[in-house]
């Protein structure tokens, strides 16, 4: 078989479009998605890159199983050196976008430079076009979609920004279809291009590979015995919202209580209650995204696909509503303008703990009342944030820096690691969770590592106890690692634990011809290369032990209104990293040594 991706390298200041096929060694190296994309990166954009220049790029990457029939193994992700963190960034999207890059023959898009004017770019099997987008400026997400397909067709795919890419929110994203590639930023590196969109036209052809209709079909059995997959189907990720408030660590009232009043009222029950239909991502049998409609109240009417676990913490508990409606209507509204409803929500709570603090007040919002149960305000600062109008102008910088310019110790308020908000599972009650966040290459982001173990109480490779103060770092390097692994796929988060490591690598190995990818150890060696090389990257700009910590606000003040995490706090932060970077093989300062360069293949890649 002559397995050969290619990419297609689009300099926006130059206006060229052209095609380049991935060299055999890094393909053997990283394989494709997150692997391939990460190698790019990490070579094309030098150290010191301002993340909004010409100079920085953004690269969309599939892996080798998109559009081919295997099931979630076509999501998309974008890479880039990220505006909110100054650090390395990836996130992941859903729909079908990433199996229409690869119908077009393409394995990734990489962009560069800057365009003069607003455009977007057309992109077929054979052609790939720059073209002005004047006319979409400044529309949100779900128009300026509606508007590409009334001009190309309904047989084409879009990726775009809204209004807060363009204006360069922090932590803007970019929206497929109803699904986001959301953490980091990647929506404000795509305004500073000028860049409002990525039409991809193209016709599915699942091609004919011997032996994989077999493969596939032992992972469909796998993912329906699953009892995750009839969770994932009946609740989607709100079943998460029983597990964390019964633990105590819902994140509430910007993460001062484990769990939230009247909770109730956002369970899954609650949701199902609300609930439209059920939607999947391109080749998924587990359909767990969810159309809600708000049936009552003032948000009666607003309808989403969404909000999931992880909007409606951001939200609903950073302001302590438990308004289902408004939930809804966020989720919509971040959607349309394109914004991280993790960052965006997690900001809200900085604003509306600054405002119980008096450190800011309504002449600073505009007249807003920042209280605690007011959803309405919410929805407005939202739009104020995603157009940066008064203090949303100061908060779509994100809670790190707005924290900075409130100042009076609102930088104690501030939830994120690395300048990235957290998401919404307090490591006070997880502390494996915690150390995840610390140490990842993005900041804290739970997608990079979701340490089951803690949340779902699994126990393998072994059981952890959640609050313990040290030990089972195992888990957390993991967890990191399998993700990258999966990550060479590009696997979905939820059905890739449904299906085993021996079935994926068999289904790498069947579609590329490359027999090492058959071998999961030769996998799982390429997942710890990938997490290092992330590492390198981080490093080079500036990044050490330091930046391996968690808000000062878990590591000394107790966990309150939290059932059995009442009162906790990491103790022992420094002991976990020191288990975990010698589980890894750095040094006390958390950067790679000499000898495990040297084993992963790094030795060349100089910080």
């Amino acid at each position: 078989m002559n397995y050969a991706p290619e990419v297609l390298r689009v300099n926006l200041t130059k206006g060229t479009c052209t095609r380049e096929e991935i060299p055999r060694k890094v393909i053997m190296e990283y394989i494709g998605g997150r692997g391939v994309a990460a190698h790019y990166l990490f070579d094309e954009v030098p150290k010191g890159t301002d993340p909004l220049s010409p100079e920085n790029k953004i690269i969309f990457s599939v892996g080798p199983l998109a559009g081919t029939g295997a099931l979630s193994y076509s999501r998309w992700m974008i890479t880039s050196k990220s505006p909110l963190t100054g650090a390395y960034i990836r996130a992941v999207g859903g729909a079908d976008f990433g199996a229409w890059l690869r119908f077009a023959g393409l394995d990734g898009i990489i962009l560069e430079g800057k365009a003069s004017v607003p455009v977007y770019i057309f992109v077929e099997k054979d052609r790939c076009e720059i073209r002005e987008a004047g006319d979409l400026w400044g529309q949100g997400t779900f128009d300026a979609q509606k508007k590409l397909k009334s001009m190309h067709g309904e047989n084409i795919r879009v990726a775009c920004i809204g209004p807060a890419g363009e204006k360069l929110v922090r932590y803007a994203h970019v929206v497929s279809d109803q699904r986001s590639a959301s953490r980091g930023g990647n929506g404000a590196v795509m305004g500073s291009k000028n860049l409002k969109a990525i039409v991809i036209k193209a016709n599915p052809s699942i091609p004919r590979i011997e032996g994989l209709t077999d493969l596939i079909k032992e992972q469909a059995e796998s993912i329906q015995k699953s009892p995750m997959r009839a969770a994932f189907l009946r609740d989607g990720t709100h079943m998460n919202m029983v597990f964390v408030q019964k633990m105590g660590i819902f994140p509430a009232k910007n993460f001062r209580e484990g769990t939230m009043k009247n909770w109730e009222k956002l369970s899954p029950a609650a949701y199902a209650a609300v609930k439209v239909s059920d939607t999947a991502c391109y080749g998924c049998i587990v359909r767990c995204g969810k159309i809600f409609k708000a049936v009552e109240g003032p948000f009666a009417g607003a309808e989403s696909e969404g909000p999931d676990y992880e909007t409606t913490f951001a939200f609903a508990g950073s302001i302590a509503t438990d308004d289902i409606g408004a939930t809804i209507a966020a989720d919509r509204l971040l959607d349309d303008l394109g914004m991280d409803s993790i960052s965006a929500g997690v900001t809200l709570g900085l604003a509306y703990e600054l405002f119980e603090k008096g450190l800011i007040t309504s002449k600073d919002t505009g007249g807003l009342e920042l209280r605690y149960g007011n959803a309405r305000e919410a929805i407005e600062l939202i739009k104020l944030i995603g157009n940066r109008h008064g203090i949303g102008d100061i908060l779509a910088e994100g809670s790190k820096r707005a924290a900075i310019h409130f100042g009076h110790g609102a930088e104690k308020c501030a939830i994120h690691v690395k300048g990235m908000e957290m998401a919404g599972y307090d490591p006070r009650g997880a502390k494996r969770q915690g150390l995840a966040y610390a140490t990842s290459n993005i900041g804290a982001s739970h997608n990079p590592a979701f340490i089951e173990q803690e949340i779902y109480g699994l126990t393998r490779p072994h059981p952890v106890d959640r609050l313990a103060d040290e030990g089972s770092a195992d888990v957390v390097k993991l967890s990191q690692d399998r993700v990258s692994v999966n990550e060479v796929g590009i696997a979905c988060s939820f059905t890739s634990g449904m299906a085993s490591v021996r079935n994926f690598s068999q289904m790498l190995s069947t579609v590329t011809g490359i027999a090492e990818f058959g071998d999961p150890a030769y996998l799982f060696l390429v997942g710890e290369r990938i997490y290092n090389l992330e590492r390198l990257f981080n490093i080079r700009e500036g990044f050490s032990r330091h930046d391996d910590t968690l808000p000062q606000r878990m590591l000394t003040e107790p966990l309150l209104n939290a059932g059995p995490s009442e009162g906790q706090i990491v103790r022992k932060q420094d002991s976990l990293l020191d288990e975990y970077y010698e589980l890894r093989g750095w040094d006390r300062n958390g950067i790679p040594t000499p000898a495990k360069l040297k084993e992963l293949g790094l030795s060349d890649k100089s910080v």
